[in-house]
């Protein structure tokens, strides 16, 4: 794709930004912490696609961007680049992780127990509009369980393979810098396992559900049932260069299991991303089950989702249409005049030998 770059009308260019920024207004720590309390799913995604776990900065792009996610994520993104790779960290597990939320359409009874955490999933969806008279919109408090779930709870897949209903995954014991990383390495196909799920990990939260809701609705290979949705915060654990393993803190990660009837033995979809977005998850285990056997072409082969799913390429490429293609524009122009010039003087011929001549 050939265009030119805009060139002139420096100053334009610089008040045209003086305007959106002047719509946002002033950003202060003040807006940065209002964002990140008000907006906590809304942070969870930027940072999730952005592929960057930071809850101040995330907020401070969507301040800065004003709300536009592929704004705001680009900028993070941006900014990750900047920053040292210090070290790796060990390996999460399902068992391991501190867990919110976990439920299973699958079973009803699962091991552990169903957990429904936080969720809107049961609620009236009603608008508060007495916030918008005056009035404050104060949630009801949270009582405590007479009997609180345990914080770590079992895999449903494992489980499942203990009973012959699916084969486990092979254990991946790669570790370290020798993990395949999509942010430093080129996406190529067939994908390796790490890049498969990292991808789905950064994709765009829209794209993934478009394509994952097309493959529940019969244009895939599997319908899913969700296995096990969890909600959750991972000790992240890191090695000094000392030799001392301590924790560095948690984040807050979702991950989903779909399953789905293959010939004797349960299909296994899988995808987890940082922060809490059930639905991305959802359709991104939904894409990673229907990707095994999906015929070339189709919106649930690898290459296909994956590639269109990956967020700021793919409004970047769009967004560049905005850009000057006065050259490309202007020689289809040229091209269309010059056929039907051409056009125009067949017709000419072809009427002149028509007419009789005079005698």
């Amino acid at each position: 794709m050939a265009y030119v770059a805009t060139r002139g009308g420096e100053r334009a260019i610089e008040q045209s930004q003086r305007l959106y920024r002047a719509d946002i207004g002033p950003i202060s720590p003040g807006r940065v912490a209002e964002v990140r309390a008000a907006l906590p799913y809304l942070v969870d995604r930027v940072m999730g696609e952005a592929s960057l776990y930071d809850e101040d900065l995330a907020a401070l792009a969507l301040a800065q961007t004003g709300g536009e996610l592929y704004e705001a994520i680009l900028l993070l993104r941006a900014w990750r680049t900047t920053q040292p790779r210090l070290t790796v960290a060990e390996p999460v597990t399902q068992e391991s992780l501190f867990t919110h939320r976990r439920i299973s359409a699958a079973f009803k009874d699962i091991p552990g127990g169903q957990v429904l955490g936080p969720t809107l999933d049961y609620a009236h969806r009603i608008l508060a509009t007495e916030v918008l008279s005056g009035e404050t919109h104060v949630p009801a408090p949270v009582e405590p369980a007479a009997t609180p779930s345990p914080a770590k709870q079992p895999s449903v897949a494992a489980w499942q393979a203990e009973n012959g209903l699916l084969t486990a995954p092979v254990t991946d014991r790669t570790l370290g810098n020798d993990i395949p990383d999509v942010t430093r390495e080129p996406l190529l196909f067939p994908a390796k396992r790490a890049h498969t799920l990292q991808s789905l990990a950064r994709a765009e939260t829209g794209g993934v559900l478009a394509l994952g809701y097309a493959a529940q609705r019969g244009y895939g290979q599997a319908h899913p049932t969700v296995n096990e949705l969890r909600l959750a915060e991972a000790e992240i654990v890191v090695t000094h260069p000392r030799g001392t393993r301590f924790s560095a803190g948690r984040v807050k990660v979702s991950q989903a299991e779909v399953v789905s009837k293959k010939g004797a033995e349960l299909g296994l979809g899988f995808a987890a991303t940082l922060g809490w977005n059930e639905v991305k998850v959802i359709a991104a285990a939904t894409l990673d089950l229907n990707a095994k056997g999906a015929a070339k072409g189709s919106a649930t082969e690898e290459e296909f989702f994956l590639y269109h799913t990956e967020g700021v390429e793919s409004s970047g490429f769009c967004i560049h249409f905005k850009l000057p293609h006065y050259v490309t524009f202007q020689s289809s122009l040229d091209a269309m005049r010059d056929a039907k010039a051409r056009r125009a003087a067949r017709e000419t011929v072809e009427e002149d030998k028509r007419v009789e001549p005079a005698e």
